[in-house]
Order: C-alpha cells, then sequence, then structure tokens
C-alpha cells in the first residue's frame, strides 16, 4: 500500500528522468517566442509528462494547433517539479501554461506564483458544474479557482482470485473485520515461519497508504484549514494496519519477504507474482496488468469500511491531475483559451482513455469508451460516489505531507504507535503559520 503504489503513473514515470527534462526546458525558453512565422501567438505548455503519456498529450495539442488561426501551441515534456517551480518565480516566465496536481494549489496561489481563473471564468460563463466535485477542491483556495482538472486518481482494493480460491475466501472484503480475516487466511509462511506469501502489503514495500486509511475510518487530515492528524479515524485506519499486518508478521520479516519484490511496473510486480494477495493500488493498474500480466485472474472492490460505519462505504480519496496558468505568463488570455480546450470533454476522453486515468468530468463517467478497460467501472463508480474526498489544498500541505511520512514510518517500524507519532505531527504543525 505504499511505494509506487501510491503514485500517479504520470509521477511514477517522470522520476528519475528529471534531467531529461531540465534540457527540454532550456530549449523551451531559448525557443520562445510572443509569435510565430504565421502571425499566431505561440504559447509555450511544458508539462510533466513523459512517455506514452506525453504522447497522448501531444496528439491533443496536435488538435487544438489545427483548429487555431491565432495560436500554436508547442508542448515541451519537463518531469521537473522543482524546475517547474523555479521557471514561475522569474518576472518572465519561461512557459505560459502547465500541469501539476491539485495539491500544489494552496501553496502556489498564498506565494502569487499561479494566476485566479475567477475572471476569466466569469467573464466566458465557463460552466465548472460538470466537474466532480472531489476534483474540484483541489483546484479552489480561499473560495478562488486556481486549477482545472483533467484527469483523476483514486484506489481501491485489487485482489488476486486464484489465491483466494486458495485459500478458501469465498468473496473480496466488504468489511474491515472480513479484511482482517482475509489478510490472515491468505498469509502463508513456509516450515521455518518464513512469510511466502502476504495478505496485505505496499506494492513495493512494508507501509501502508495510512492517509487512504484514515479516510476510509471516518477521519479527516484538515479542519477549517487547520491539520488534524490526531482525528480518531486516522488514528483508526492506521491501526487496522498495524494490527492485522504489521504486529502479526513482524516488520523485520515483512522487510525481508519484500526486498524481494520485483520492480513495480514490471512483470514482476509482487501483486502479479502471487506474492501479495491483495493490495491497494491506482486505476491505472488494469492496463499495467493488462501489459504485464496477461493472465492474472484478478478482481477489484472499494477498500473496506468499519463493520460500524456502513455509511462510509465507497469512501476513497481523490488526486486529481491540473493544468494552471503561471502568474509570469506572457500569454495568460491564450493560455487560458487552451486550457478551455484541454479539460473539453473532447479533449479529456481521448487523454484519460488513452493514460487509463479518470475523467474529471461529470457526464464522462458513464462514458462507453472507457467500458474496454477491465473493471475500471469500479473507479468511476468511486469517483462518482459521495464519499469521494481529496485532502484540502492548504499552502501547509507540503511540510503536512512530509511530517506525515515521518509519521508513517514510525508507525510501519513501530517505533511509535499511531497516537504517539500523529501527536509529534500535531506538536509540529502548530508552527505551520
Amino acid at each position: 500500500m505504499s511505494g509506487p503504489g501510491q503514485l500517479s503513473r504520470r509521477r511514477f514515470v517522470g522520476m528519475g528522468i528529471a534531467a531529461a527534462g531540465l534540457g527540454g526546458l532550456a530549449a523551451c525558453s531559448k525557443g520562445s517566442s510572443s509569435s510565430s512565422g504565421g502571425g499566431k501567438v505561440t504559447l509555450r505548455f511544458s508539462y510533466l509528462w513523459t512517455g506514452q503519456e506525453a504522447k497522448a498529450l501531444e496528439k491533443v495539442i496536435k488538435k487544438f494547433n489545427q483548429s487555431q488561426s491565432k495560436i500554436v501551441v508547442k508542448g515541451v515534456s519537463n518531469p521537473d517539479a522543482q524546475a517547474q517551480l523555479a521557471a514561475m518565480t522569474g518576472s518572465k516566465g519561461a512557459f505560459d501554461i502547465s500541469d501539476n496536481f491539485g495539491s500544489a494549489t494552496g501553496a502556489w496561489a498564498e506565494k502569487g506564483v499561479i494566476r485566479s481563473l475567477d475572471d476569466y471564468i466569469k467573464k466566458d460563463s465557463f460552466d465548472l458544474g460538470d466537474f466532480t466535485d472531489s476534483s474540484m477542491a483541489q483546484c479552489r483556495y480561499k473560495d478562488q479557482v486556481y486549477q482545472l482538472p483533467i484527469a483523476v486518481n483514486n484506489s481501491a482494493l485489487f485482489y488476486n482470485k486464484k489465491l483466494f480460491a486458495a485459500a478458501g475466501v469465498q468473496k473480496p472484503p466488504t468489511t474491515t473485520s472480513e479484511w482482517a480475516e482475509a489478510i490472515g487466511k491468505l498469509t502463508k509462511t513456509d516450515s521455518k515461519g518464513r512469510l511466502t506469501q502476504l495478505g496485505l502489503a505496499g506494492t513495493s514495500g512494508a507501509g501502508a497508504d495510512y492517509r487512504l486509511l484514515g479516510v476510509t475510518h471516518g477521519g479527516k487530515w484538515y479542519d477549517n484549514g487547520k491539520p488534524t492528524p490526531e482525528d480518531p479515524g486516522n488514528i483508526a485506519g492506521a491501526n487496522f494496519y498495524v494490527e492485522n499486518v504489521i504486529k502479526k508478521y513482524g516488520i523485520k520479516e515483512i522487510e525481508r519477504f519484500v526486498s524481494g519484490f520485483g520492480d513495480y511496473q514490471s512483470p514482476q510486480n509482487p501483486f502479479y507474482q502471487g506474492k501479495l494477495a491483495m493490495v491497494v493500488d491506482g486505476e491505472w493498474q488494469p492496463s499495467f496488468i493488462k501489459e504485464f500480466a496477461p493472465d492474472l485472474d484478478w478482481g477489484v472492490v472499494p477498500v473496506p469500511y468499519p463493520d460500524d460505519r456502513p455509511e462510509l462505504a465507497k469512501t476513497n480519496l481523490v488526486a486529481p491531475g491540473t493544468f494552471f496558468i503561471p502568474s509570469n505568463s506572457q500569454h495568460p488570455d491564450e493560455a487560458w483559451e487552451f486550457m478551455k480546450y484541454l479539460v473539453s470533454k473532447e479533449a479529456m476522453l481521448s487523454f484519460t482513455k488513452a493514460l487509463s486515468n479518470l475523467p474529471a468530468r461529470k457526464s464522462l463517467l458513464q462514458d462507453p469508451a472507457y467500458k474496454s478497460i477491465t473493471n475500471f467501472d469500479l473507479f468511476l463508480d468511486l469517483l462518482a460516489s459521495k464519499n469521494a474526498t481529496a485532502i484540502p489544498s492548504e499552502p501547509s500541505l507540503a511540510q503536512y505531507t512530509a511530517d506525515l511520512a515521518t509519521a508513517d514510518d514510525k508507525i510501519t517500524r513501530m517505533t511509535k504507535t499511531p497516537a504517539q507519532a500523529y501527536a509529534q505531527v500535531a506538536k509540529a504543525a502548530k508552527s505551520y503559520g
């Protein structure tokens, strides 16, 4: 439940190739100009996507350019988020429009490095009503819209049907008591007591997605702009994993076992190999499984809810991929015209289908184009759920996330209980400002 499985596909793919992106950004800056030879305004679009995702985005750009007599978009793949931010702090921007995640909205808006879109939205009577509420939640800061979403990530519980049948587990778990029982039945050891199969763990590590477990147990990580790490639901979520995995099988033995896991994005992924019977992972996995483990017999269900909290069924955390216009954009009006196209139904469907990501528009959630992706309807249904939620994009989120990561590690290694670890975060959060 930790490691690459927590990342969106694009961020995962983009790691480790930042140097190439820096070169691309430099080339973009040197080649920028206010107009092309044909009298069109040249719009510089630096994006974080790479590989197949970048190819899908370039198709969208090409179609936009074909429709234009006044604007031409030059796209550059640059997966270096630090270089992206650095380019937004000067007086003359290196790009006019870019992408990131909704989690950046609050910090960037507070710093003044991205533009509010409210005037554009009002001028064009741009309809925000078709975007899912959870996707838009991270695009707003202090009641203003700063970003617009296109591709959305959420997570669910994947399970290996063959291993379930072998262990006599009749159906995937719905509640946490069923989940705990399944973890026990699906965990195997050899004659020396060493793990040979784990019922549940991270896709590449021993930890868990404690943010998600917190909300599925009724917790919340902010309240009225203030961090709430000690919310009882957050502690209960972490305790579930500690009690049913870490304490039960021992962190040293689990770490020995997971150290033998193969690469996440390869046929050696531990879930594909049958080493993990269940994993919590994202909506991009159906495409990954089709590519790397086409013979795997698998299913996917919502992350289980506490037995006494059925109202929490289908709770999931949403992370939208978003577009923004930096404050130092040299062509903000043209960037807005392009942004409207990027988040249009046509472009959104084309792009998200290619990435096996979720669309941010409600009107696309039932689109038959997604039927060809195995079990994708579960993720679409979760996004439409009233229990789809997002961690608010507050200016303190980056520091808060870093402090929570430190606490998560202490919880996983059992050097602190969840209550103790999150109490330390609460203490640190008092200095966030």
